[in-house]
């Protein structure tokens, strides 16, 4: 189903997961072998560890990297899909675009905060938006996801999401004291918007039955629209969404789709 291809990237790198670097391309290279199309096997990796990376024999067929260093590394020798990074205040998409000089097939996504709207992006380039974290404060409203979506819809520009989305329906998290958003809650929404329809019930359901019943009932072409615009989630736990797929009935028990 094109919903749900190439939808979860590997960050088993980073929090809550934190896996070591030689335990994280290990159950990368797992994954790999398994085959299943909802995972993009896109390898997420900080700036600051490529050198780590580079130390070791395996190399993941996909790397999205992660800028968290003050300058680009040099990245030539290995097959990097995408620059994930920050936009800093007062900077533009375009001037972060000019500045990193990324080459070409290289694709740059800048994180923005979920309450910024609609702005210029140049062709390229598409957003990053964060939708939990390690603390309460880190989850977005309901209301401020939507407005983002619905933004992005509107200006057909292309975003990832990170953080928080560990299952696929939204429910209640008692240790953080917060609601989390459910990733088949973000994709229907992303659904919804291209459809010009209010992204925000649908990430505010908890209601399974009636996610299972639309993810059921999406037309290719919604699927189609929505997948380009909602380009993939970094999910630090890549059995958890797989199995939560399945336990909805919406992929096949096997490992593909």
């Amino acid at each position: 189903m094109i919903l749900f291809s190439a939808l979860v990237d590997d960050a088993g790198l980073f929090p809550p997961t934190s896996l070591h670097m030689n335990e994280a391309l290990s159950r990368n290279r797992r994954d790999l072998e398994r085959g299943s199309e909802v995972l993009t096997h896109r390898f997420l990796c900080p700036a600051s560890r490529l050198d780590r990376l580079r130390g070791i024999d395996y190399r993941p067929r996909r790397i999205g990297l992660i800028l968290d260093t003050s300058e680009l590394p040099r990245f030539d020798d290995l097959p990097v899909d995408y620059v994930e990074t920050t936009l800093p205040p007062d900077t533009s998409a375009e001037a972060l675009a000019e500045q990193l000089r990324l080459p070409a097939g290289v694709r740059l996504f800048a994180e923005v905060p979920p309450r910024k709207l609609a702005m210029d992006v140049p062709d390229g380039v598409g957003l990053k938006v964060r939708c939990g974290g390690m603390t309460a404060d880190k989850f977005p409203h309901a209301e401020h996801l939507g407005q983002f979506i619905r933004s992005c819809a509107e200006s057909g520009i292309p975003f990832k999401a990170t953080a928080g989305l560990h299952h696929a329906v939204r429910h209640f998290d008692p240790t953080l004291g917060v609601d989390r958003h459910g990733f088949l809650n973000l994709l229907l929404a992303v659904c919804e918007a291209v459809e010009d329809r209010d992204p925000v019930p649908v990430l505010r359901t908890t209601d399974v039955g009636n996610l299972v019943q639309m993810a059921r009932a999406v037309h290719e072409e919604t699927a189609t629209r929505a997948r380009r615009l909602l380009v993939s989630y970094g999910s630090c736990n890549t059995c958890a969404p797989l199995e939560d797929l399945r336990a909805l009935g919406l992929i096949e028990s096997e490992e593909g789709l």
